[in-house]
């Protein structure tokens, strides 16, 4: 079965252009396009979607919201941010609304029907260069760690645990980690998955904004 995509965006040209890459697939099908929040909300009351391509930018409601509101319903499409990065401070926000990760609108296609698909199947889609350029930079928006009530929740981690919690908010895969730690991939993979379920996160982006958050990884990726 295709995936199904809704693209969401103002500029009628961008949806053209991702349509047209996304028709070419057939692992892939548009089902739904909206040019605002409000409208891609209205759409998903009645149309199944598995993947949503959400611009931040945007009138009546943007796309940080309406990804929040997405998110917040039962079974919800999985949602990839598009942003230009050098001009949006909204990814980040994006990210803790509940996205899947985020991708640059210049992205080649490639790396964009990659990204639908890895999504699609359940994993997080940031690139760990992209992710360290994105939070280095946002990292002084972020409340505290005096402020902010989460960071008691690290306390349940192990010693080891915390260590492969630093490195993926460095952007490291398992198996760097692995290299880096002298384990196994199987074993970092389990780390991670022990990581996720004792502090309630959906997957490796939600690790990376909690890492920051906390003070655990500071700007600069350095813990």
């Amino acid at each position: 079965m295709a995936i199904r995509v809704m693209l969401v965006d103002d500029q009628v040209l961008l949806r053209t252009g991702f349509r047209m890459v996304l028709a070419a697939q057939p692992d892939m099908e548009v089902v739904a396009e909206a040019g605002d929040g409000v409208e891609a909300l209205h759409v998903l009351r009645t149309t199944p979607v598995d993947v949503v391509l959400m611009d931040v930018r945007m009138p009546k409601l943007d796309g940080v919201e309406t990804t929040r509101r997405i998110c917040s319903e039962p079974e919800p499409p999985k949602v990839l941010i598009l942003t230009t990065f050098d001009l949006d401070e909204y990814a980040f926000s994006g990210l803790k609304a509940g996205a899947s990760g985020f991708m640059l609108k210049d992205v080649p296609p490639g790396e964009l029907l990659s990204a639908i698909r890895a999504v699609h199947s359940g994993d997080a889609v940031v690139a760990p260069s992209t992710t360290r350029r994105l939070l280095d930079r946002f990292a002084p928006m972020l409340p505290s760690a005096v402020e902010e009530p989460r960071h008691a929740e690290l306390s349940r981690l192990t010693e080891r645990e915390r260590e492969v919690m630093v490195l993926v908010a460095q952007g490291l895969s398992n198996g760097e980690i692995a290299a880096r730690l002298v384990l196994s991939e199987a074993t970092v993979k389990t780390h991670v998955g022990r990581i996720l379920t004792k502090l309630g996160l959906r997957d490796r982006v939600q690790v990376v904004v909690l890492a920051y958050e906390t003070g655990l990884v500071r700007a600069g990726g350095q813990p």
